[in-house]
């Protein structure tokens, strides 16, 4: 073999010792955020407890993100989830209350109910060609209206605990407890074994089908080193949890719909094709893709999820409130922003709006044990945020010099 064949030959080899370190910046940030706080609450944040909160208190910011997300990718926006959320789980609260419907019938209307907001406002994008901006504005005005109307600008509570255990309650004790530095609940820790093992599962799956085809991947060192962090990073957040309580019903839900939004974002025709027109839309319709109807799909789709998070925030709190969801798109848009998601479009993954989420939730936790002014929370999440957003840009000019 002469020296050209060789250096063609080894030029189409994998390069496994190459790695995007920008891809773990967000995850180094969220670790440095947590000790930072760790240490500042005096070792307070990692509290069973307080663990338990973040994931309940922001469960309805990654449900609406994980709909943001793919709508912010698509090159559009939606201002409307917070006003649908307080119209959404006023219905679901009169549904159950004051038409004695039962609470999982009134759940799955409350979703049809989401799906269809998400018809009127996907049909005035998608085919008469408003902009989401304006459609969306136009509908947190009218959402905000039809929650007052709906609970006449009141409350409703006393809502049944099948319904309240969606939000805050938790699994059963099926398994009972372990002694390991304390009770342990048995179930949470088993939970955290599964989640390992799915995760190493995928990871060598990917890996394999990247070897069969021949494209790029990770040296071994680095796939074992990332994936062994990521399962100590599994394993320790299961056992603190269940130091508390056990597992959330919320976190449950979380994961199947992480899981599920994952897998159509990243293998589904339906998701290549949003990611294909947030990255250049004539393109894509030069490509032969249904712009319009993947437009539509997509508000209808995050219409629904808005829907699963307005039950989530009713149940939580055990009532009704005609004021619930004010500022809830923001808090979507952020943790969108924060986790990666390009303000162009066409670039953003559901794991970076799901980190983006809880690293808001971690900042206001720590901010909140701290006893620090609610206002200047309020600063510093924005400061975030600029910096997210100056990243990203910088990041793509960057990019685009290269």
């Amino acid at each position: 073999m002469t020296a050209t064949t060789e250096k063609a030959a080894s030029s189409t080899k994998p390069r496994g010792s190459s790695v995007n370190l920008s891809n773990y910046g967000l995850l180094a940030a969220f670790v440095v955020v947590i000790l930072f706080f760790e240490v500042m609450t005096h070792f307070k944040l990692l509290y069973p407890a307080n663990v338990n909160n973040l994931i309940m208190q922001n469960a309805y910011v990654v449900i609406l993100a994980i709909g943001m997300i793919m709508v912010i990718i698509a090159g559009h926006i939606d201002l409307s989830v917070g006003s649908l959320v307080a119209m959404l789980g006023g219905f679901v609260a009169v549904a159950i209350q004051e038409w004695h419907w039962p609470w999982l019938l009134a759940v799955f209307a409350t979703i049809i109910l989401g799906a269809i907001c998400g018809v009127w406002q996907g049909f005035w994008v998608a085919f008469v060609g408003i902009p989401g901006f304006i459609v969306t504005l136009a509908g947190m005005l009218a959402f905000r209206g039809g929650a007052l109307i709906v609970l006449h600008g009141g409350t409703i509570g006393g809502l049944p605990e099948g319904f309240v255990s969606i939000g805050a309650r938790w699994m059963p004790n099926w398994l009972g407890h372990a002694n390991i530095f304390g009770s342990r609940d048995v179930l949470t820790l088993l939970f955290g074994v599964l989640a390992v093992g799915a995760l190493l599962l995928s990871q060598f799956r990917e890996r394999a089908k990247l070897k069969s085809r021949g494209l790029p991947r990770e040296s071994v060192t680095i796939f074992w080193v990332r994936n062994g962090i990521a399962s100590a990073a599994i394993l320790l957040f299961t056992w603190i949890l269940a130091g508390h309580r056990g597992v959330p019903y919320i976190l449950l839900i979380l994961s199947v719909l992480v899981v599920a939004y994952i897998f159509v974002l990243s293998r589904t025709v339906f998701g290549r094709h949003i990611y294909a027109m947030g990255g250049n839309r004539f393109a894509a319709i030069m490509s032969g893709v249904k712009t319009k109807w993947v437009d539509f799909f997509i508000f209808v789709n995050i219409g629904a999820l808005t829907a699963i998070a307005a039950v989530v925030t009713t149940a939580r709190a055990s009532s009704a409130v005609a004021g619930a969801g004010n500022f809830y798109e923001l808090d979507a848009i952020a943790a969108c922003f924060i986790g990666g998601t390009s303000v162009s479009g066409g670039v953003g993954k559901i794991s970076g709006a799901v980190t983006g989420a809880f690293l808001i939730g971690v900042i206001n936790q720590g901010l909140s044990i701290m006893g620090v002014d609610p206002a200047w929370q309020n600063v510093i999440k924005g400061l975030v945020l600029i910096a997210a957003v100056t990243f990203d840009l910088m990041n793509r000019r960057r990019s685009g010099n290269n």
